[in-house]
């Protein structure tokens, strides 16, 4: 009856911790065998067959009959290995020496107390391989996003439950400032870190992580997904601001219009996810200049300059670009920074041309000079026709990159409407 109680037990345990069968016949038998061994000094002539289905054990003690001369006085006698011939016939008569007999042994036989222990052991197996398999479960998911539901609320953390019911902890840290949740809320967040501690598994997410913004967009865009838009890097302030640098593999596809979406449709998601951040979707590029205009978006610079030994960029903006530049808390120039790799620096520019009341914005010509041409210009500090003009084909060319030829044509076109 022990036994039956013993292994019915440890079935239910195994239906509710999801516990295959190869793993818990492996288990049951490793705990009977040093059951064995504590009695008997030796498990070697044993034989355990676990059925964990019926919740059957059965173990079997093989020996191989010798006369009872030899099982008398023989130094060699081992009672795990031999057995003499006259207890041999008293299980079956037909026996003769140097058969091999198999016994059965009866759980009953090892005492009350001791079954107890196996139980006990059985139980602790289970649970140190329950907790073995959670770690590797998550240790395996650290950059994926997962949902669970909040189980309790503490001051410090959040203790969160998946739909297996293993406890994961999201710590105030890794909240974004305007997360507010209760128990039975639904939260979406990204493993960051799984360890073990005191044999227990402590699985830490977040929301405050770039990888989550990562994820999100992953989710949102298919072509992120798929591998036509790449993430380049991504630089945040969990609740303010973040800014994305993204590239496209294929020319067809512009990777700020996919990611946005129409009319924001893509990114609105994301945005009341991470509780109305603003997002701010960069193209890039490995032109340090450009990207640092587009990092410091919507702010228009006037003029850059790159010390690539110190990694410091002095950026020159009309003063009513200046606060557009720097950001609300300063998080936009600040972010810009950590995204170009660069120290920005924002200066007031005192040049600026007292005649600019006849002067156009290049924007103004888009439909007739592509925009990537507006953008090279716009980078070395010449954003309207005048300032274009005032500069030789060659100098434009030597500072933007953009072959003569097209310089002449542009400067045409500018020309043209200043030309009666």
């Amino acid at each position: 009856m022990e036994s039956v109680n013993l292994i019915e037990s440890f079935s239910e345990f195994k239906d509710i911790k999801n516990i295959d069968r190869a793993t818990l016949m492996s288990i049951i038998e490793d705990v009977f065998r040093s059951m064995l061994i504590k009695k008997y000094g030796s498990d070697k002539n044993y034989d355990i067959i676990v059925n964990p289905d019926k919740g059957d054990v059965e173990i079997y003690k093989n020996r191989t009959i010798v006369d009872d001369e030899f099982a008398e006085d023989s130094f060699d006698y081992d009672e795990n290995k031999h057995i003499s011939f006259s207890d041999a016939q008293k299980i079956e008569p037909d026996f003769e020496i140097g058969e091999d007999v198999s016994e059965k042994v009866k759980l009953e036989d090892f005492g009350r107390r001791a079954v107890l222990s196996v139980r006990q052991n059985l139980v602790q197996k289970i649970l140190e391989l329950e907790k073995s398999e959670v770690y590797n479960k998550y240790k395996e998911k650290v950059g994926d996003v997962v949902t669970a539901e909040v189980y309790q609320v503490w001051k410090k953390e959040i203790m969160l439950k998946d739909d297996e019911g293993n406890e994961l902890l999201l710590p105030k840290t890794e909240q974004i400032p305007s997360d507010f949740f209760k128990k039975g809320d639904t939260v979406k967040a990204v493993v960051s870190k799984v360890e073990m501690k005191n044999g227990t598994p402590s699985i830490i997410v977040s929301r405050t992580s770039p990888v989550f913004l990562e994820r999100l967009f992953e989710t949102e865009v298919p072509e992120i997904f798929d591998g036509l838009i790449t993430i380049k890097k991504i630089v945040r302030e969990p609740g303010e601001r973040a800014k994305v640098a993204v590239e496209s593999y294929d020319d067809r596809i512009d990777p700020v219009g996919a990611c946005v979406g129409m009319k924001g449709s893509r990114i609105h998601g994301i945005v009341r996810e991470l509780k109305n951040e603003n997002i701010d979707v960069i193209n890039y590029t490995a032109n340090s200049n450009l990207l640092i205009q587009r990092s410091l978006s919507p702010a228009k610079i006037t003029t850059i300059k790159i010390n690539e030994d110190t990694k410091r960029a002095e950026v020159f903006l009309k003063p009513d670009q200046i606060s557009l530049a720097i950001g609300k808390g300063g998080y936009n120039i600040k972010l810009a920074g950590k995204l170009t790799g660069y120290e920005i620096d924002v200066f007031r520019d005192t040049d600026v041309d007292v005649e600019t009341e006849d002067d156009v914005d290049l924007e103004e010509f888009s439909d007739e000079i592509e925009a990537n041409i507006i953008e090279l210009l716009k980078s070395i500090g010449c954003d309207t026709a005048k300032a274009v003009l005032e500069l030789s084909d060659e100098e434009l060319a030597r500072r933007t990159g953009i072959v003569v030829e097209v310089i002449k044509g542009v400067r045409e076109v500018l020309r043209s409407e200043f030309e009666e």
